[in-house]
C-alpha cells in the first residue's frame, strides 16, 4: 500500500505544477458521461497513469475520463479508482480543486474498499490517506509532511448543499432551509474536495448531494467520488448515507454509476434519516 501512496504523491505534486503551468482551456473531448474534458483533465488522467503502472501490485485503474478500466497487472491486487482532477470547472477561477482516489479488492464494490487518499491544490496542497485513522498531510519543501490527524466533532455547523435548488425535492428544500434557520452557514464552492476538506477541518457539518428531478440518481460517482469520500468520513468519525442506506454498503453496477450523497457528523446525518424516512 505505501507504493500506491507514494505514486499518489508524485502524482499530486506533478498535477500542482500543470495547474500553475499548463492551458486550462477545453479539449476536443468529451468523457464517458458526456462532459466536456479540460486539457488539464486529460493531462492529470495520464501524469496518474504513468505514476501507476510500474506498480504490480495495482491490477487495474479505472477513471472517471475513461470510459472502462484499464489492466495493467493482471497478478496484481489492488484495483485504483480515481477521479483525476475533480471540480476542474473551477480552474479558469482559480478556486480549489482536487484528486479523488479509492483503492479496493477483488471488485468496485463499497465493502472492497481498503483505503482512500485525496489531494486539495489550493493556495497550499494538502493530502489526506484514510487508513485505520484521517491523516492531514500538506506538501512543505516538496515533500509531504505529517500535520495531524483529522476528526469530527458530534455535530458541525457548515452546510454544503448541492445541486440545482429548483431541481430539489420538497423534503430536500424544506430539510435544508430548516438547517440555514438553526444557524448553519452556507460554505459550498461547487467542488466536492475543498467542500467535504473544509467540513473535516473545521470539526463538523453537511455535505449532501441529493437525488433530483434532472438527476434522479444523483450526480456523483460512487466509484470515483463517493466511495472514497464515504471511507474518510466514517474513518474521521462521521457517516455517509445515499438518504437511507450507508453508502459504502452499495455496489455500482458500471464503474460511472451514480449515487445521491450525504456525509457529516453524526448529528447532521441522523436529521437526513429522520427527514427521508418513507420518503
Amino acid at each position: 500500500m505505501n507504493e500506491i501512496y507514494e505514486a499518489i504523491k508524485r502524482s499530486a505534486i506533478r498535477i500542482k505544477d500543470a495547474i500553475i503551468n499548463e492551458d486550462t482551456g477545453y479539449s476536443d473531448n468529451t468523457n464517458s458521461t458526456g462532459d466536456n474534458q479540460l486539457k488539464l483533465d486529460i493531462l492529470s488522467d495520464k501524469i496518474i497513469e504513468e505514476e501507476f503502472v510500474h506498480l504490480t501490485e495495482v491490477k487495474e485503474l479505472a477513471s472517471e475520463e475513461k470510459e472502462d478500466a484499464l489492466t495493467l497487472h493482471q497478478n496484481g491486487k489492488y484495483l485504483i479508482g480515481y477521479d483525476p482532477l475533480d471540480g476542474s470547472s473551477l480552474i479558469d477561477v482559480n478556486l480549489s480543486v482536487g484528486s479523488i482516489f479509492g483503492i479496493y479488492e477483488n471488485d468496485y464494490s463499497g465493502k472492497s474498499l481498503k483505503s482512500a487518499v485525496y489531494v486539495v491544490y489550493g493556495p497550499r496542497v494538502e493530502l489526506v490517506i484514510a487508513g485505520d485513522d484521517v491523516k492531514l498531510y500538506r506538501l512543505i519543501d516538496g515533500e509531504f509532511k505529517f500535520i495531524k490527524v483529522m476528526r469530527l466533532n458530534q455535530e458541525g455547523k457548515l452546510n454544503a448543499p448541492g445541486g440545482t435548488q429548483q431541481h430539489w425535492p420538497p423534503h430536500h428544500k424544506e430539510m435544508i432551509d430548516d438547517i440555514f434557520k438553526s444557524g448553519y452557514r452556507l460554505r459550498y464552492s461547487g467542488g466536492m474536495v475543498p467542500d467535504l476538506h473544509q467540513i473535516l477541518l473545521k470539526g463538523g457539518g453537511l455535505f449532501s448531494y441529493p437525488a433530483t428531478t434532472d438527476v434522479p440518481n444523483g450526480k456523483l460517482r460512487m466509484t470515483f467520488e463517493v466511495f472514497p469520500f464515504a471511507f474518510v468520513y466514517e474513518k474521521a468519525a462521521g457517516e455517509a448515507i445515499d438518504g437511507k442506506k450507508r453508502l459504502l454498503d452499495l455496489t455500482p453496477k458500471h464503474i460511472h454509476d451514480t449515487t445521491p450523497c450525504f456525509f457529516g457528523s453524526l448529528e447532521e446525518i441522523k436529521l437526513v434519516k429522520e427527514r427521508y424516512n418513507g420518503k
